[in-house]
C-alpha cells in the first residue's frame, strides 16, 4: 500500500515542478510582448 504514496508523492512532485515552469515561462512571454509592443506596459497579468 505504501506504493501507492510514493506514486501520489511523485505525481504531485512533478505537478508542481511543471506548475513553476508554466509560470516562468509565461512571466517571459509577457515581458517579450511587453517589450514588443504588443501588450501595453502596465498590462497585469491576473
Amino acid at each position: 500500500m505504501e506504493a501507492f504514496g510514493i506514486i501520489g508523492m511523485s505525481m504531485g512532485t512533478m505537478g508542481f515542478i511543471f506548475a513553476i515552469n508554466a509560470i516562468t515561462r509565461i512571466g517571459k512571454l509577457e515581458k517579450q510582448l511587453k517589450e514588443t509592443g504588443v501588450l501595453d506596459k502596465d498590462f497585469k497579468s491576473e
